[in-house]
């Protein structure tokens, strides 16, 4: 007792006195602190501080709080917002052939290009003040999703101007002289922007970009002004090709040190008219066989003024925290918002299709191998449409959530290869031969782009996700890096001896908590709902504070090793995405009314979101290095398993046969899916062959009748059993009439294109050498 005695009085006395604690603790933890976590480069810095901590933070922490997450407002359209999308964005969706885009003319049509400008299209995001429409999020969202499932095309010409670019950034970093004299042109379509960040030597490493400008004095309109000169050269550049006005980073030097003290400043964004002397405009790219304008542009000794820099000299070098904090809230919208109309489409026609295309006398529909991948694209199309709107409307409520939207751009696009592979296979023959009326064939190219642009899509995994979200979203290492920073080595030991005492508490709660959850499978855990989903708000704080042990292990054991173990980092990343997923579906959930009829498609997303999670565990726990370690951490996570299963068949099959007949859940799922109103559309006339299949079921039941009896043959053209039907009086005169119009509507639904010999060779591209 004595012993025991001493042994606290030893403790209350080494933590509680803190003179005594920093010197036999603290210091020479924090030591090894430095030691293990290097100090960020400048640029990563950068990085880890721009944008918003939001909804990640909580998942991060490892006890979110649901009632949090159930008051953040719902996204919605405002009336000015939904008036455009009912009278200007329709009378676009009339005007565009996405055949001939592509395939035949390799551009928008000129009365587009007029539409799209008069009309606004480019300004979207721009302030009413300068001539812009000054749209929400949700609304720039909304807007290329709805496009998106006409013309991909027309889609990213009209995304690309709303997310980074020039006018993002002058609205944020501009002067005002700059606004006045370039936002009004860029918001009427007098001047059409392009940004030019990559190059052939930097794309992922946008840090390391080699196009460079030397400050100094050179002559402009006649006179010696203090400028720029620059040299560029950039490719994969979106609307450069037809760009008047060129947004671009580079490395900015001041050897003579003309703006300051500094030679190096860094990286510096600039604007610049495409007419200005020198700026040269390269070749078109031809990505994927898509239409949109994409090229190169480069300039060799090009002096611009000083003023040209976006923000003005007070901004050169500050373009990277620039750059970081816009393109995370772009990177929210555009992509996002084609990943999402990719589902849309899929979904509707692919569930159509199921129907009225037949083999062995049935709709493969009913067959339980094509359920499978239908269920897929419908369950995905609800978790891309539940996490478009909770994403957009982080960005509405004035935040730039860096983590959040890198997870959003990676698995969205994702899980739209998926689902559209999985709408290739249903409709074999037909989704791969390209034509007028293949409505997939483009979406499916268009694919790739979507995965790699905005940062590729292994960069985003592996690197951004965990790598930023571990320090951005933790609450303690950030501020604990900027302790060992500190250039005042007592005043850091200070902030780091607050900020370790409490970050040992947060731990230590976490073991002890991970371990009770798992024994009792999170059953004690409260849930912000009853009903059906009240057990998957317990599963995910399970899984939330399984994360949160998980990266405190990660980063003490590994330290800055587990920057380059990407392997590792990146399972860690996938459990605090999917985490996002389940919570952005359960949200879309709720703020549709708890509609009884959602619920399958909410079961399939939580439950494969819980199944990728234990998945991304598995491997976590199966490939970290220091084996005791592992095996305990499982065993703390996961004492009886991991349990977590992928949907069952008869969730799957609710999902089939929602998509697979007229009704308003149907519609809400895909409400932005674009179909034609007449049945030369290729989307129109699948909806309308499917539609005309169901109001012919009585009349089917009678054929199917006259088979079972014997009265009409089986495995015969329609046309004939029509016929034999009419003729044994098993079906009327009106109803033979009903029923030939129905099969001619089927026939053509599922016919494919075709093309007379040298009708394809005049579409073709001249070669090189012709060019």
């Amino acid at each position: 007792m004595v012993l025991l005695l001493l042994i606290i009085v030893i403790l209350v006395v080494v933590f509680g006195v803190t003179s005594i604690r920093r010197s036999l603790i603290t210091k020479p933890v924090f030591g090894i602190f430095k030691k293990i976590l290097p100090p960020l480069s400048d640029t990563e810095r950068e990085a880890m501080e721009a944008g918003d901590v939001w909804w990640d933070g909580e998942l991060f922490k490892g006890k979110p709080d649901w009632q949090k997450l159930h008051s953040i407002p719902k996204a919605e359209l405002s009336a000015d917002e939904q008036a455009f999308m009912d009278n200007q964005v329709e009378t676009l969706l009339k005007m565009l052939d996405d055949y001939k885009i592509v395939q035949e003319e390799r551009d928008l049509p000129k009365a587009v290009w007029d539409y799209i400008k008069s009309e606004g299209f480019f300004a979207m995001i721009i302030p009413k003040s300068y001539g812009g429409r000054e749209f929400s999020a949700i609304a720039n969202s909304t807007i290329v999703s709805r496009i998106a499932t006409r013309s991909l095309t027309a889609a990213v010409t009209i995304m690309v101007p709303n997310s980074l670019g020039p006018g993002e950034l002058l609205m944020h970093y501009g002067t005002e002289e700059q606004k006045n004299r370039w936002l009004p042109p860029l918001a009427n379509g007098t001047d059409v922007p392009c940004f030019a960040l990559t190059g052939p030597e930097a794309g992922s490493d946008a840090g390391g970009i080699p196009d460079t400008g030397v400050v100094c004095k050179g002559e402009f309109e006649g006179k010696e002004v203090l400028g720029i000169r620059l040299n560029w050269d950039k490719r994969y550049i979106t609307l450069a090709p037809v760009a008047t006005v060129l947004g671009l980073a580079f490395k900015l030097s001041d050897p003579d040190k003309l703006l300051g003290d500094k030679e190096e400043l860094g990286i510096t964004c600039a604007l610049i008219p495409t007419s200005h002397p020198g700026v040269q405009i390269g070749d078109r790219h031809f990505p994927m066989n898509m239409a949109f304008m994409n090229g190169t542009t480069y300039g060799k000794d090009v002096f611009i003024p000083i003023d040209w820099i976006i923000g003005g000299p007070e901004y050169a070098g500050r373009g990277w925290r620039m750059l970081v904090e816009c393109l995370s809230a772009g990177r929210g919208i555009s992509l996002p918002a084609l990943a999402t109309a990719t589902g849309h489409l899929a979904a509707r026609m692919t569930g159509a299709y199921g129907y009225v295309r037949q083999q062995f006398g049935l709709s493969i529909g009913k067959f339980e191998g094509v359920q499978e991948g239908l269920a897929r694209i419908g369950g995905l199309t609800y978790t891309l449409e539940a996490m478009r709107v909770m994403t957009a409307g982080a960005i509405d409520q004035k935040l730039s959530p860096a983590v959040v939207t890198a997870i959003a751009k990676y698995h969205m696009t994702e899980m739209s290869r998926i689902l559209l592979n999985d709408a290739f296979d249903i409709h074999a023959g037909k989704a791969i031969q390209c034509g007028p009326m293949n409505y997939l064939a483009h979406g499916y190219m268009g694919v790739p782009i979507s995965i790699t642009v905005e940062g590729a899509n292994i960069l985003t995994r592996n690197l951004m996700i965990f790598g930023q979200g571990a320090t951005r979203c933790h609450p303690y290492v950030l501020a604990e890096l900027e302790a060992a920073a500190n250039p005042n080595a007592d005043e850091g030991l200070a902030q780091f001896d607050k900020l370790l005492m409490a970050h040992v508490g947060f731990a230590v709660g976490n073991t002890f908590s991970a371990l009770w959850q798992g024994l009792t499978a999170g059953a004690f855990n409260t849930a912000p709902v009853s009903g059906d989903t009240a057990r998957y708000y317990k599963q995910l704080s399970r899984m939330s504070r399984a994360l949160a042990l998980s990266a405190d292990v990660s980063m003490l054991m590994l330290g800055g090793d587990l920057k380059r173990k990407e392997m590792l980092s990146a399972r860690l990343g996938d459990v605090l995405s999917q985490l996002y997923i389940a919570s952005a579906v359960l949200k879309f959930y709720e703020d549709n009314g708890r509609q009884q009829a959602d619920l399958p498609f909410v079961h399939y997303s939580v439950a494969r979101a819980l199944y990728e999670i234990g998945k991304a565990f598995d491997g976590f726990f199966a490939n970290f290095p220091n084996r005791i370690v592992a095996r305990t951490l499982r065993t703390l996570v996961f004492p009886f398993g991991i349990g977590y299963k992928l949907p069952n068949d008869e969730v799957a099959q609710q999902i089939c046969e929602t998509l697979s007949k007229p009704n308003v859940v149907r519609d809400r799922l895909t409400h932005l899916c674009y179909v034609g109103e007449d049945a030369d559309d290729a989307t129109g006339l699948m909806e309308a062959a499917f539609v005309a299949m169901h109001e012919a079921q009585p009349l089917l039941k009678k054929i199917a009748q006259g088979q079972k009896s014997g009265q009409l043959a089986r495995k015969q053209p329609m046309v004939d059993t029509i016929k034999q039907a009419l003729a044994a009086k098993i079906i009327s005169e009106a109803e033979a009439a009903s029923l030939h119009k129905m099969n001619e509507l089927r026939f053509k639904a599922i016919s494919v294109d075709s093309f007379k010999p040298g009708e394809l060779e005049k579409f073709s591209l001249p070669s090189k050498d012709a060019a």
